[in-house]
């Protein structure tokens, strides 16, 4: 794997986890009770974003570094999930149909 690919699987997981972490503990306008004038009663009462940044950056990092290993391993290949056999075996010569 390279640098740039491990920093785009970085940047993917680090989103995905992003936008799991963000509805959690939402606590709305409504909810409390004090709608901002302007604004819809679902909109956050109290957005804490860095908080929520550095709680997804701790589950991230875990999770990219098992997905890294998991890719560098090589246990698991493109050839072990063709179901339909349409893939020449690894060392085998290419066959055209």
């Amino acid at each position: 794997m390279t640098i740039t690919a491990a920093f785009v699987l970085f940047a993917v997981t680090w989103f995905m986890v992003f936008f799991i972490v963000l509805p959690l503990r939402l606590v709305t306008q409504g909810d409390a009770g004090e709608t901002v004038p302007g604004t819809h009663a679902s909109a956050p009462a109290d957005f804490r974003l860095g908080r929520k940044a550095k709680i997804t950056t701790l589950w991230a990092v875990p999770i990219w570094a098992a997905l890294s290993a998991f890719i560098l391993w090589s246990g698991v290949t493109v050839r072990d999930i063709d179901v339909f056999g349409r893939m020449a075996p690894a060392n085998g010569p290419l066959v055209s149909e």
